[in-house]
């Protein structure tokens, strides 16, 4: 197992200093950059062991918070073990902060991101991988379709919102992303019904996007999360083999 190296910091923004949290191989070696998107409960323990495990297969792990307007990480207060279904409060005190994150703003952010990687010693030369969680899936799509230079490979993972109607859905940058894509689906994820894996799917066949879309039986959305209710182990392992063998071929 290759030992990991991790660190707290703050990357200047357009807006000000967003919190991040850091994880890399510790070798004093560059190695290829991830951009990890967090899920809507934020950056915290459960983020932080997932950076280092991607950490430890040889990539540099950056894990912003996405919120970083409304206050530093924890941005809500949280319980150790999260179970939306006796705490629905937490979806009402995430309500705004999630609406306030416009697509211009999330990219103006991911630039900055992106920028930090480019700019590191930590982090070889080239695209650099995304991998996004619940509203990370969009944020790393999005990005990808944004960034294509800068983006040799995204998955999602049970992710919200990725085909809408709205006139600034995230599929409908498909025609702009040149990365190969991985997404892992929730079959039981009412932020993400079987219409707009449908919709994602034709978006991407339609613009000639290397990818897989794949449903996930018996998950809920947030099943990679294991400091929450929605956690599934199986799906969890399988989205550590597909998530690594991405990055390995991409990166």
């Amino acid at each position: 197992m290759t030992l990991v190296r991790t660190t707290s910091l703050d990357l200047p923004t357009r807006d000000g200093l967003a919190d991040a949290y850091l994880a890399h191989p510790d070798d004093n070696t560059p190695h290829p950059g991830v951009l990890l998107y967090m899920d809507a409960f934020g950056l915290r323990p459960r983020l932080k062991e997932m950076a280092e495990r991607i950490a430890s297969a040889g990539y540099t792990v950056l894990v912003p918070n996405v919120f970083y307007r409304h206050g530093r990480a924890p941005v809500i207060d949280l319980p150790e073990f999260i179970d939306v279904s006796e705490r629905p409060e937490l979806f009402g005190a995430l309500g705004p902060i999630l609406s306030s994150l416009t697509p211009e703003l999330a990219m103006s952010d991911a630039k900055a991101y992106l920028d930090w990687l480019a700019d590191s010693p930590l982090v070889a030369d080239g695209p650099v991988g995304l991998t996004g969680y619940c509203l990370g899936a969009g944020l790393a799509l999005r990005t990808a379709g944004t960034f294509p230079e800068r983006v040799a490979a995204a998955a999602g993972f049970h992710g919200g919102r990725l085909a809408t109607e709205a006139p600034d859905s995230p599929h409908l940058l498909a025609d702009r992303i040149t990365a190969e894509l991985y997404f892992g689906h929730a079959d039981h994820d009412h932020a993400l019904p079987p219409e707009q894996i449908a919709g994602l799917d034709k978006a991407l066949d339609a613009a000639g996007v290397r990818y897989r879309s794949e449903v996930y039986e018996d998950a809920e959305h947030g099943f990679t999360q294991a400091d929450t209710a929605a956690f599934n182990a199986e799906a969890e392992q399988r989205h550590w083999r597909e998530l690594l063998a991405l990055l390995d071929r991409a990166l």
